[in-house]
């Protein structure tokens, strides 16, 4: 509830939408005992929660909780996992509007982005739902000398760390979270400081879904909470999603304990537009698509190709359609981008954006900030006049920015797409037959091809160099989470 101290200062919270902001923890709410976590809603800079964290004793008993419940036989019943799974996705539908009414005030996405949030990682949720009770085991038959016969069993891995991220806390968070409560793991999943409350309000669906306690536990912290639960003796793999520093970090704490992990990490996609493609007709599509969310996406198209001749072309179809990216309250069906998650990530996307221009590049479209008197807002901006040496080109800015950038041939611009620390996603717009045979030469997880289609539960999520390791989503996602074992027998 919001009160008002003496000082005229809001002093918050023990409640987002009827529910308390606690942690979850065998089945049951915890009153953080750690640092205290502060979110502010990016649209009116206001304090929505000011409460306290979990502390590393209470990253300890998540974990054992979620080891005892790991080793209960009853989570081994693949029908309970599909139907406590199937139930959950439900009441995520069930609660959409809530949820989303949370999400809005902890990092102010846009509402037309509902779907995204809430509807897909139900739809996700389902469908791991039904892969949990599909047979993996296989019959090798006899050894060469006929002397014992094989199988291979996927057993799961064991307690699951997964730590999502602020851009889509729901999405990432319930993803990588079903696919190991799928495979037969427990999860202890860990929220973005910047983002724990709508995760926090999933408790009391993960109780009313019939989830067994500490089957699927839920904490909140900083840093020395994530670093006590990637280094905890009891959790057997690590499932993080963030950027290319913190999951650098992440992968050296599981290398202590000799762990695995999944890492989905940044990007700076890649977008080639080969002669001949009608700007006109897909420019609105692609800046959208970099501007959707306040360009805190790591897939999005934040270098774009184009053949040198066609260059002033482009950006003439760019200045054209730009008007029609509109920044304002995230809550108006018509907002493409509402305010990024904080003023130091405007500022340092601002400053990115300064220093480019000081080396000599200009802007095509847009830039600057709306006129708006509050909130953490940026108009989307297109940047040309650069190199694929510059750093706007390089780094990830989790910003709406995107930069242009001009080619001779294909090969140069396959080794200009290529040319990058990340490789997570690469976009190709022109003749669908050519654009599937360049696929195979980008050095990314994901090609789309034409604008590609909506994410989907049975597609992996995966990156090449400091995109990642490993996979999330469909049934490379799900294998992550399961081990082999031999059985051999002698005859």
């Amino acid at each position: 509830m919001l009160t008002h101290s003496d000082e005229g200062v809001y002093m918050i919270l023990t409640e987002v939408s009827g529910q308390s902001v606690q942690l979850l923890v065998n089945n049951e709410d915890l009153t953080g005992q750690g640092a205290r976590l502060r979110v502010f809603d990016p649209v009116t800079e206001d304090l929505v929660a000011d409460f306290p964290g979990a502390s590393v004793e209470q990253v300890d008993l998540a974990c054992r909780a979620a080891s005892r419940a790991f080793a209960d036989p009853e989570w081994a019943n693949p029908e309970l996992r599909r139907k406590v799974l199937e139930k959950f996705s439900d009441l995520l539908v069930e609660h959409r509007d809530a949820l989303m009414d949370t999400l809005l005030r902890e990092i102010a996405s846009p509402m037309n982005l509902q779907s995204n949030h809430i509807d897909t990682p139900a739809a996700f949720t389902r469908w791991f739902a039904a892969q949990a009770v599909k047979p993996r085991d296989r019959e090798l038959g006899f050894n060469a000398a006929r002397t014992g016969v094989s199988a291979i069993a996927y057993r799961p891995v064991g307690v699951v760390a997964a730590i999502s991220a602020f851009n889509y806390p729901l999405l990432i968070g319930v993803t990588k979270s079903a696919a190991a409560l799928a495979a037969g793991c427990t999860v202890v999943l860990l929220s973005s400081p910047q983002a724990p409350l709508a995760l926090s309000q999933m408790g009391q669906l993960i109780r009313e879904a019939g989830f067994p306690p500490g089957v699927f536990n839920i904490i909140a912290g900083g840093a020395d909470v994530g670093e006590a639960l990637t280094r905890h003796q009891l959790v057997d793999k690590i499932s993080f999603t963030g950027s290319v520093g913190v999951g650098r970090a992440v992968m050296r704490q599981a290398a202590d304990g000799l762990r695995g992990v999944v890492l989905e990490l940044g990007g700076k996609s890649a977008t080639i537009l080969l002669p001949g493609t009608d700007f006109d007709k897909i420019a609105f599509q692609l800046h959208a698509r970099y501007a959707r969310n306040a360009g805190q996406g790591c897939g999005s198209p934040t270098r774009i190709l184009v053949e040198e001749s066609q260059y002033e072309e482009f950006c003439k179809a760019s200045r054209a359609v730009y008007h029609k990216l509109k920044v304002g309250d995230p809550r108006n069906s018509d907002t493409i981008l509402g305010p990024v998650i904080n003023e130091r990530q405007r500022n340092f996307v601002e400053t990115r954006v300064d220093e480019a221009l000081q080396r000599g590049a200009r802007i095509i479209a847009g830039g600057g900030r709306p006129d708006i008197v509050k909130g953490w807002y940026l108009n989307p901006v297109l940047v040309g006049d650069l190199t694929n040496a510059d750093p706007l080109a390089r780094e990830e800015l989790f910003g709406p920015v995107s930069v242009v950038l001009t080619y001779r041939t294909i090969d140069e611009a396959i080794e200009i797409a290529n040319d990058s620390e990340l490789g997570l996603k690469a976009y190709l717009y022109g003749d669908r037959a050519q654009c599937i045979d360049l696929a195979p030469r980008l050095r990314v997880g994901t090609v789309q091809i034409n604008g590609g289609s909506p994410l989907r539960p049975d597609a992996p999520m995966s990156g090449l160099k400091q995109s990642g390791l490993g996979a999330e989503w469909g049934q490379d996602g799900l294998r992550e989470f399961l081990t082999p074992q031999h059985i051999d027998v002698a005859v």
